[in-house]
């Protein structure tokens, strides 16, 4: 079923950036959440098309691919938006490569990423044809030659170095620092390419790094690249062939207005053809965060409010379960009231919040002491930028269903996953009835 219009007009900057907004892609929020039951995730299309072709045009005149990091929202019609726009897709399991064949990926377009892939997934992957490998241990680059020589067939991999770099952002998302899980030390890296020749079905010819994600500043960038570069040069001059170098993600968005400045995309592009000046191979880029997180946003309704001994709470029908960043990693989203006389909500006193969710723990909790206009039962909330990480981490934590998601384009919306109905969350389970021994 197609579920991506045409491309059209985005609406005006002013729009998607006001205060207190009411029009997303077009589409008025009142209406929005009148129409569908909260809370649930919408995201703008066009707001994905920009980043896109944005990140396109800076990319210009160099041989690069962007493989979107399918992680950081795996819904089909993100994915087809992708497709569409002849992305590839980086991902990190066997579900998400079906995810992206089924939207229209071509596996040639899939990089395989991850630290723990099994040998199976391995194996169904090379089946469809995918097109490189990130590898990440010596257990795994001889998991991936057993693998490709049961099927006898050539892969090609890339080794992932860590550079043991800090990417300065939250611990719990740093990947480039020595004591993190992912990659190799150049030492280990340099050993693998001089016992290349005894990997008869891999083909050991690119380099992969990536320090971490919501970054917000060049440095570590530069520092990261430095060590690629360097590394590349070495390789070449030693008699290896690198035809691919991938640069990883980690580019950081807007979570708090007032605070966030991010990276810009053709400063950061720079910095890349700076680092690979004169390498001829592809360059791969795996943007997840920067291409979807601002383009979406929870609508939540408030249920009630209530005075505590010290404060006053907010109390919202999302919750942990629907978006875990706050309750994950402490972060940070904007949180604005959609009003009705959205112009007017000077003429509702501002109040201060904890902004709480209903499930039975302290840490659903999406903002402490965060003002707002005085908010009162029924009042539509936005919480913004989750369209990365928000429904992909979701549970059914406390038995509340999944949430629906919502694409809108140019002032129409489609659901491109209804909300999860009770028995959908339940149809796994059963009755202990049918009892074996090992």
């Amino acid at each position: 079923m197609e579920l991506i219009g045409a491309q059209v007009a985005a609406p005006s900057q002013e729009a998607l950036e006001s205060p207190f907004p009411r029009l997303f892609d077009g589409m008025d929020l009142i209406a929005l959440g009148a129409a569908l039951p909260t809370p649930f995730h919408a995201y703008s299309a066009n707001t994905i098309r920009q980043r896109i072709s944005g990140l396109q045009a800076a990319l210009d005149g160099l041989n690069a691919a962007i493989c979107f990091a399918v992680k950081a929202n795996p819904s089909l019609a993100i994915l087809q938006i992708m497709a569409q726009s002849g992305l590839g897709a980086d991902i990190v399991s066997s579900g998400e490569l079906r995810r992206s064949l089924k939207a229209g990926i071509p596996a040639n377009r899939i990089v395989f990423s991850g630290v723990g892939k099994t040998e199976a997934e391995m194996g169904e992957a090379i089946d469809v044809g995918v097109g490189r490998f990130n590898v990440e241990s010596s257990e795994e680059l001889e998991a991936l030659q057993r693998a490709a020589r049961t099927r006898e067939a050539i892969v090609r991999a890339s080794v992932r170095i860590n550079p043991d770099v800090d990417a300065g952002t939250h611990d719990k998302i740093s990947t480039g620092k020595s004591d993190n899980k992912f990659g190799v030390s150049i030492t280990e890296a340099r050993r693998w390419f001089a016992a290349v020749s005894c990997k008869e079905n891999v083909r050991l010819d690119g380099l992969h790094v990536h320090i971490g994600s919501q970054i917000l500043e060049l440095e570590p960038f530069r520092q990261a690249l430095h060590h690629v570069s360097v590394f590349w040069r070495e390789l070449v001059l030693a008699g290896h062939s690198i035809n691919s170098i991938d640069v990883g993600g980690g580019l950081g968005v807007v979570y708090r207005g007032a605070r966030d400045k991010p990276v810009n995309v053709g400063d950061y592009v720079h910095t890349i053809r700076e680092a690979l000046t004169g390498f001829e191979g592809r360059i791969v880029l795996e943007p997840g965060r920067y291409l979807v997180a601002e383009a979406g946003i929870l609508l939540t309704r408030v249920i009630r409010t209530k005075q505590g001994a010290t404060r006053n709470f907010l109390i919202v029908d999302a919750a942990m379960n629907d978006l875990l960043r706050p309750s994950l990693y402490d972060a940070w989203h904007d949180i604005e009231l959609i009003d009705e006389e959205s112009d007017r909500n000077d003429l509702r006193p501002g109040t201060v919040y904890d902004i709480v969710g209903p499930v039975c723990e302290t840490s659903d909790t999406f903002a402490i002491g965060r003002q707002l206009p005085q908010c009162r039962a029924g009042d539509l909330l936005a919480i913004r930028c989750t369209g990365a990480y928000g429904a992909s981490m979701s549970s059914t934590y406390n038995s509340r269903p999944l949430a629906a998601e919502v694409l809108v384009d140019d002032g129409s919306y489609a659901v491109i996953r209804r909300r999860q109905s009770f028995d959908e969350m339940i149809a796994g389970e059963q009755a202990a009835t049918l009892w074996r021994t090992a």
